[in-house]
C-alpha cells in the first residue's frame, strides 16, 4: 500500500468485572462479554473506561493516509471549516492541500486491509460473525468530525492516541441537515452522554441513537461495526435468490376452473391456491439454506484478493509447499454452520496491498449433512485452491518466508514500490 509521510505539519460510565475469561491474542477486552450483552447489548449506549488491557494503536497515521491512496479501498475526508460540511472521496493522490484542523479521514474495511485493525476486531468473536460488518478508521485533526447523525448499527467506538469528545442522545424524531453533503446529518439532539474518550476507552453505541464525535487533539478511532437486516433486506434478497435461480417458474394452473356471477370477485379457494404457490416458495427449506448463506456470507466492501493467472502445476505448487510457505485466508471471507445446512465459502488469497489486485467475489455453498462428504470434498478442493493462489502471489511479488514483516516487491523490479505488505 501506499506510505505517506507528511500528512500533519455528568457521563454514563460502566465499571466491568473483570473477565476470567479474557483473550490472550493482541488486544484484549477488559470487561466480560457476556455481562455486557445482558446490560447494554441493543438496550442502551455507554462509555467503558479502560475497555481495552495496555491499548497501542494497531496502525500508524501515515499507513492510514496511505490506505486512503489505494484504488480498491473506500475513503473519504470530511471538512467542516467554517461550518461549511464537505466530503471528498478517494482514492486520494495527496493531502498537501488538505486543512490540518476541522478534517477527518474516514477508511471503510481496514481490516480486509491491514492486519491490525484485523487484530483488533478478535476480542469481540464471541459475537455472531455474520453481524460483523467491518473495522472503520477515523483519522482526526482538531475540531473535526462528521457532525450529529444517526446509524443502523451496533458500534464499539475505540479510542487510540488522542482525545476526542462524545456526545449521544436518546432514540426520537430527528429532523435530516445538509442534505447535499450525503453524510446524513440530523439538526441536533440534548446529549444523555457526553464523555471524552482518551486511549483505551470504548463507547458502544445500539442502532438508532444520535451520536457526534468531536476531536481535541490528533485522533485515531476505531469503530468496530455490527450491522442487522432489515426485512425488506431479506424480503428482497430471497425474492432476487428465487428469480436469478428459475424457482417457481410454474403457472397457475386450475382444471376445475368455473364461471361466477361476479368476473371481479376472487373466490377464496382461487386465493388459498395462490397464496400456496407463494408460501411453497418461502417455505422452501434447501432454497432458503442455500440464500440464507450467500446473503450473510456477501461482503459490502472489496475484498483483498488476487486470482491466479495462469494456476500452477502440481510439482510447481508441492515445491513451494515444501519451502515452507503458509497460507492466511482472506479478510472478509466467512464460513457459517447450522444445525441444518452446510456453509462453505472459498476465494483467492494473495498477500496484503501486493502491487496487483483484481476484483473475484466470493463463492459461497451450501449443502445439506446428508451431502457432508461432498461438503468435505469441496473444502479439500478450496484448500488446494488457495494454496495455489497463495503461493502465486508469493512468487510474483518476490516474497520467500512469511514468518516476519517484509516490503512487498513490485513485479518489475527495475522501478521502486511505494506500495508496502503488511504481512
Amino acid at each position: 500500500m501506499h506510505q505517506y509521510s507528511g500528512f500533519f505539519n455528568a457521563p454514563r460510565l460502566y465499571s466491568p468485572p473483570i473477565s476470567s475469561n479474557r483473550i490472550t491474542d493482541m488486544y484484549q477486552l477488559n470487561f466480560d462479554l457476556n455481562d455486557f450483552l445482558t446490560r447494554f447489548w441493543h438496550k442502551e449506549p455507554v462509555v467503558i473506561k479502560n475497555g481495552f488491557v495496555d491499548f497501542e494503536d494497531p496502525i500508524s497515521p501515515d499507513e492510514v493516509a496511505g490506505l486512503a491512496m489505494e484504488e480498491e479501498i473506500d475513503s473519504r475526508f470530511v471538512t467542516n471549516l467554517d461550518g461549511n460540511w464537505q466530503a471528498q472521496h478517494g482514492p486520494f493522490e495527496s493531502f498537501d492541500d488538505f486543512p490540518d484542523t476541522h478534517s477527518q479521514l474516514i477508511i471503510q474495511a481496514a481490516n480486509h486491509w491491514h492486519p491490525g485493525p484485523r487484530a483488533l476486531a478478535e476480542p469481540f468473536r464471541g459475537l455472531p460473525n455474520w453481524l460483523f460488518d467491518d473495522v472503520m478508521i477515523c483519522l482526526s485533526m482538531p475540531e473535526g468530525g462528521v457532525g450529529p447523525h444517526i446509524d443502523q448499527y451496533d458500534v464499539f467506538i475505540c479510542q487510540g492516541m488522542g482525545k476526542r469528545r462524545w456526545r449521544v442522545g436518546p432514540l426520537g424524531e430527528y429532523k435530516d441537515a445538509n442534505h447535499h453533503t450525503g453524510l446524513r446529518q440530523i439538526e441536533g439532539f440534548e446529549p444523555m452522554i457526553d464523555e471524552i474518550l482518551e486511549p483505551g476507552d470504548i463507547l458502544y453505541i445500539p442502532p438508532g441513537y444520535p451520536h457526534e464525535g468531536n476531536t481535541i487533539d490528533v485522533s485515531l478511532s476505531y469503530s468496530v461495526g455490527y450491522r442487522s437486516p432489515k426485512k425488506q433486506e431479506l424480503l428482497n434478497g430471497y425474492a432476487d435468490y428465487i428469480i436469478a435461480n428459475d424457482k417457481g417458474d410454474v403457472h397457475y394452473h386450475n382444471p376445475e376452473l368455473q364461471t361466477r356471477d361476479e368476473h371481479g370477485m376472487i373466490p377464496k379457494a382461487e386465493y388459498n391456491a395462490l397464496n400456496d404457490m407463494l408460501m411453497k416458495l418461502i417455505n422452501d427449506e434447501e432454497a432458503k439454506a442455500r440464500w440464507m448463506g450467500e446473503q450473510l456470507s456477501s461482503s459490502r466492501h472489496e475484498l483483498d484478493i488476487m486470482p491466479a493467472d495462469p494456476p500452477w502445476q502440481s510439482d510447481e505448487l508441492q515445491q513451494f509447499l515444501a519451502d515452507g510457505l503458509f497460507l492466511e485466508k482472506v479478510s472478509g471471507l466467512r464460513r457459517y454452520t447450522t444445525r441444518t445446512t452446510r456453509a462453505s465459502f472459498s476465494s483467492m488469497v494473495k498477500p496484503s496491498n501486493c502491487q496487483r489486485a483484481a476484483k473475484h467475489s466470493a463463492k459461497c455453498c451450501v449443502t445439506s449433512k446428508t451431502s457432508l462428504s461432498m461438503n468435505w470434498v469441496h473444502w479439500l478442493t478450496t484448500l488446494l485452491f488457495w494454496r495455489c493462489c497463495w503461493i502465486f502471489a508469493t512468487k510474483v511479488c518476490g516474497i520467500h518466508r512469511l514468518n516476519r514483516p517484509q516490503c512487498c516487491k513490485t513485479i518489475d523490479k527495475t522501478k521502486p514500490s511505494n506500495r508496502k505488505a503488511f504481512l
